[in-house]
């Protein structure tokens, strides 16, 4: 049977991935966990952790989604917040608004919403330099105002 050398896992959801929702379960309501959750049937609700959240190719989500890292080949209709990244791979759709650090989107998936990855950092800092930048608009006004008095 099984060796004291033999190197097996007491708990298999330490390193694993495993199905929180199987496909054809629906599903609705808040859920928090930790670790790697894989949803591959219907959700409708809240889902909230630090871990990883894969959606399945025939998955179905409608809700708000706070996560460590976002990992989608499904169907999401919501608002997504996820503090490490993003990953959208064919044949994903998402429909919603999205704040991460890092999104990528793999060709032949969707995206449909707004996208904010900390832009509000690079505006809040002190722009040095600017001084010199012109209103090219104005310039404009001021070159053509030349011309028609020539």
């Amino acid at each position: 049977m099984w060796g004291p050398n033999d190197k097996k896992k007491d708990n298999p959801g330490d390193d694993e991935n495993f199905t929180f929702l199987g496909k054809g379960v629906d599903f609705k309501g808040i859920v928090n966990f930790d670790g790697t959750v894989r949803i591959d049937g219907r959700f409708e609700g809240e889902i909230h952790t630090n871990g990883t959240l894969i959606v399945g190719d025939h998955a179905m989500i409608k809700g708000i989604i706070s996560v460590g890292t976002l990992i989608t080949s499904g169907k999401i209709n919501g608002t997504i917040c996820a503090t490490e990244k993003v990953q959208i791979l064919k044949p994903a759709v998402l429909i919603g608004d999205v704040k991460t650090p890092a999104i990528s989107v793999e060709e032949g998936a969707h995206l449909h919403g707004m996208c904010e990855m900390g832009a509000n950092k690079w505006v809040e800092d002190k722009s040095e330099g600017l001084e010199n930048v012109h209103d090219l608009a104005t310039h404009r006004g001021k070159v053509r105002v030349q011309e028609l008095k020539s």
